[in-house]
């Protein structure tokens, strides 16, 4: 083969790969098929979930944590309500209140403010890491739920995943010494067990109507009982007095974290396989440690790159493990 013919083919191959790479065109993404458009919208999902960490940081750095959270869910839960109402939804029965209120419980008054508080405390990139570890405690859930069998892929899973969360750790040994990094660490594992239980009994309990519009539900009513909460303890500010960081962390929340990525969430969900779709959950961790590094000046290290390969590889092990139907709501899009 001549060196033109080498150059030639190499040329066509470069060619076929920024084909491939034109379907995160945004200009162009309307003339693209079903499939290209899911590809995009995952896409998406991956990026803004990831940078959902980086907002909340920015955002809690100058008012209090559980306020913005509460801001944040009840106005991107507001917007869900409207739509839905305007559309003519059925709104929930009375038992499935009952589901409603509890999954706003664990996963947004507790996994998202809780979170939320911790990356106070914490960079926006160990908190990512902390909140990808859900499935290692729903392992420990399990292994003490009564006649509950665990596959041999969950236990792998786990003593991998834990062993990552070891290393990343490793060097940060000296910092338990400060009780605000405690706290925060605290606060983050509590929020990621919190959404744990949330995943197991959305899996047992939640009923057979619009999940999406179930979601708005729960953030309003997780919105409000943080709002309460951050009033009555005296850890809240007047919404004059809150800067402008917060407002366009609280906007860039409600708008890309809440409406559009779980739009495009919904979108890819239903035109791609669940192992596709699941791909943000492991995605998500390496964009908030790398903007973190970016925007904040964390510390990228060799213990927390490997150490968050090693864990999201342990997670990977164990949703294979337990093949659930559909990759669970994130955090909460991160948080």
């Amino acid at each position: 083969m001549s060196l033109f013919d080498d150059i030639n083919k190499t040329l066509t191959q470069t060619g076929d790969s920024f084909r491939q790479l034109s379907v995160f065109n945004p200009l162009t993404i309307h003339r693209k098929g079903g499939k290209a458009k899911a590809i995009f919208a995952l896409s998406l999902v991956c990026f803004f979930w990831g940078t959902t960490w980086i907002a909340s940081r920015q955002g809690v750095l100058h008012m209090p944590p559980l306020q913005l959270a509460g801001m944040r869910q009840f106005l991107g839960g507001l917007c869900y309500v409207i739509f839905f109402s305007v559309r003519g939804e059925g709104w929930p029965s009375r038992k499935q209140w009952q589901t409603i209120i509890i999954l706003g419980i664990l996963n947004f008054l507790l996994a998202n403010g809780l979170t939320t508080w911790g990356v106070k405390h914490i960079s926006a990139g160990l908190g990512s890491i902390i909140g990808a570890t859900f499935p290692l405690w729903i392992v420990v859930v399990n292994l003490f739920s009564a006649g509950s069998k665990l596959p041999v892929k969950a236990i792998l899973g786990f003593i991998i995943g834990f062993t990552g969360v070891c290393i990343i750790f490793y060097e940060h040994l000296h910092d338990f010494r400060n009780a605000g990094f405690r706290f925060g660490i605290i606060l983050s594992f509590i929020g990621t067990t919190s959404w744990a239980f949330g995943t197991i009994y959305t899996k047992k309990k939640a009923e057979s109507f619009n999940p999406y519009f179930s979601l708005g539900l729960q953030m309003c009513i997780s919105g409000l009982g943080l709002l309460t909460i951050s009033e009555f303890t005296g850890n809240s500010i007047s919404f004059t007095d809150i800067p402008w960081q917060s407002w366009l962390a609280i906007s860039y929340l409600v708008i890309f974290g809440s409406v559009i990525s779980f739009i495009a969430y919904l979108y890819a969900l239903q035109n791609l396989t669940t192992e596709q779709t699941s791909i943000y959950a492991y995605i998500n961790p390496v964009v908030a440690v790398l903007l973190g590094w970016l925007v904040f000046d964390e510390r990228l290290t060799v213990f927390i790159a490997v150490g968050g390969l090693i864990t999201l590889a342990g997670v990977y092990l164990i949703n294979k493990a337990y093949k659930t139907p559909s990759p669970a709501l994130p955090e909460t899009e991160g948080v």
